[in-house]
């Protein structure tokens, strides 16, 4: 059974930093692709990053680069999300994603398992 657990969400205020991190289990994760989505209230889900299996390719929304950093450790079946500079914009649920095909891509039809979510709100 595949399991995708975030955690390291929470409260910030705006200019602060936290850290999302992804514990997988149930799934080769050497191989997978990992990434995080997020989805504010009323608002569409969002891509923010990927990483892809070896952890050599790495992409981020236009919008985020440069504030956000994925990095991964296959040695302990994680994936992070360094968050900094936040804004109350960045408030949603972030949700770790994993991809058999172990490509990273922005597609959120491409992933084949995603986890509960964690909350992050940024206050101003």
């Amino acid at each position: 059974q595949v399991q995708l657990v975030e955690s390291g969400g929470g409260l910030v205020q705006a200019g602060g930093s936290l850290r999302l991190s992804c514990a997988a289990s149930g799934l080769p994760f050497s191989i997978y692709a990992m990434g995080w989505f997020r989805q504010a209230p009323g608002k569409e889900r969002e891509f923010v990053a990927t990483i892809s299996f070896s952890g050599g390719l790495t992409l981020y929304a236009d919008s985020l680069k440069g504030r956000f950093t994925i990095s991964r450790d296959n040695a302990k079946n994680t994936v992070g999300l360094q968050m900094n500079s936040l804004k109350p914009e960045d408030t949603a649920v972030y949700y770790c994603v994993g991809a058999s095909s172990g490509i990273a891509t922005p597609r959120a039809d491409r992933w084949d398992y995603w986890g509960q979510g964690t909350q992050v709100t940024v206050s101003s």
